[in-house]
């Protein structure tokens, strides 16, 4: 494969199925349905951690959360293991940043030649508070969907200035002799749920569908999920007015969102570099919408753990539609692939494997994994899934198991079921080839209580107390009291 350059676009919260060219009856997102249209779409990509600072751990190191020890959003990526951006840098290529990291702090080493106004975790810290797994404090996040709708934010502000920083990076590189490598990364549609009021009207409320179970009676009788609803303070069930609203402003995001993302493409063309440029779009983990009654991310189920996909350029298949399950962590050896970068002796053992290569061969089963030690979790859970069926193991709770073909929606739980023992059985078995799920849960809660110890304690936690979302650069976190 020619080297070329890699245009890497990174979002954050975006669902695999709120984009037009995943079937979305309704929201519109034409740039990157046109990216997908002269590219290759993958239908079953996932991310190894659903919550953010993990996930772009796992993301820039190119291995899993277990593996590298950043469990949650107090345990920043520093630049400590070696990143795919450090791989490209150290040989001699320029590979940047734009927009948000969610890493430690602006002045470690993360391997990129330049950060253009970075978004990191608070104070270098984070969201210490995560930390607390036994007993913690509950957090109410009930208002941030009742205040849902049309308006601005900084997090719109910064996704524009993102994509302006976007747009003046490739004119001042339009003419390198070598091949460049561009992170460029998004805030929206995270959450708070606000759109400009011009694309927050485009979905009228009697048109917003309904998630899946997001009635109480339908809700999945599982204690993790019945935690996750206590915890953040979702039960009882919101009023179907207020889902629909708080879906039209997220929807609204992913329109704005998709508009950034769109100057920037368009100045790629502009710039000539589109046939010497190789562009990946995907998301850093999905959103609930009020699926199983539970908005944000944080689970196994497909919306939360799910990504959208895209890979377009030279030597990618035009139009095609990819089933081989695929992980962000295939973005490690697909970047050094991309520009011609070589991996290190290191690197040999990574999971992941050239989106470029999977791109251009015929569909075939592979497991992707994912796991999860943070907030509003009592204990770890793992996914394993081979893109037919999905696997989630509990510590100290009931397995999952889902039959994706026959139920896209995961309504129906088979791990009870006796004719599935076989199947269970073998993921089970497989998940185990990965580690030892107990022994990566204790060691999980004794690295945070270690983290909680080294900050002064419990009591200091509790008195930090917690921000919303993470602020952007120069913004106040904005601290609540607990």
């Amino acid at each position: 494969m020619k080297p070329q350059n890699f245009l890497f676009i990174l979002s954050d919260q975006h669902s695999y199925d709120a984009l037009g060219c995943y079937g979305h009856p309704i929201v519109q997102t034409p740039h990157l349905d046109r990216l997908a249209q002269r590219g290759t779409r993958f239908t079953n990509a996932y991310t190894p951690c659903p919550i953010c600072v993990p996930a772009r751990a796992a993301l820039a190191t190119g291995r899993y959360v277990h593996q590298i020890g950043y469990w949650d959003n107090a345990h920043p990526y520093e630049g400590a293991r070696p990143s795919w951006h450090h791989r490209l840098r150290d040989q001699g290529f320029r590979v940047d940043s734009i927009g948000k990291l969610h890493f430690r702090r602006d002045d470690d080493d993360l391997g990129f030649t330049e950060c253009i106004e970075p978004l990191n975790v608070v104070d270098g810290v984070g969201d210490i508070l995560s930390c607390l797994r036994e007993n913690p404090p509950l957090r109410a996040k009930r208002s941030g969907i009742l205040d849902a709708g049309p308006g601005d934010s900084t997090y719109l502000q910064y996704d524009q200035r993102n994509a302006h920083n976007g747009v003046r990076w490739l004119h001042q590189h339009a003419a390198d002799e070598r091949p460049w490598a561009l992170f460029l990364s998004f805030v929206c549609p995270h959450p708070p749920y606000i759109a400009p009021p011009e694309l927050y009207d485009r979905y009228p409320l009697d048109q917003i569908p309904m998630p899946p179970q997001w009635r109480t009676a339908d809700w999945p009788d599982h204690s993790a999920m019945a935690y996750f609803r206590r915890f953040f303070g979702f039960d009882p069930q919101f009023a179907e007015r207020e889902i629909r609203r708080m879906n039209a402003a997220y929807y609204g995001a992913c329109t704005w969102l998709d508009q950034q993302i769109g100057g920037v493409l368009s100045e790629l063309d502009a710039l000539n570099l589109t046939d010497s440029t190789r562009v990946i779009y995907s998301s850093d983990h999905g959103e609930h919408r009020g699926s199983r009654g539970i908005y944000g991310k944080f689970t196994m189920y497909d919306e939360s753990v799910g990504v959208p996909f895209i890979a377009a350029g030279p030597d990618v298949p035009q139009g095609k539609v990819v089933n081989t399950p695929v992980s962000l962590l295939d973005i490690f050896p697909t970047a050094l692939e991309c520009v011609g970068a070589q991996a290190a002796d290191a690197d040999a053992d990574l999971p992941g494997e050239s989106i470029w290569q999977l791109a251009n061969a015929p569909d075939r089963a592979r497991f992707v994994f994912s796991e999860y030690h943070a907030v509003a979790a009592q204990s770890g859970y793992y996914m394993l899934t081979d893109g037919r069926h999905k696997y989630v193991y509990y510590v100290n709770a009931a397995p999952q198991l889902f039959d994706l073909q026959a139920d896209p929606h995961e309504l129906h739980d088979l791990a009870a079921s006796p004719e599935n023992v076989d199947i269970r059985a073998r993921f089970d078995a497989e998940l185990r080839k990965l580690l030892d799920p107990e022994a990566s849960d204790a060691r999980a809660k004794a690295d945070q209580r270690a983290k909680i110890e080294a900050f002064g304690g419990e009591e200091a936690v509790l008195r930090r107390g917690f921000f919303v979302n993470s602020p952007t650069p120069g913004e106040d976190p904005g601290f609540q009291k607990l």
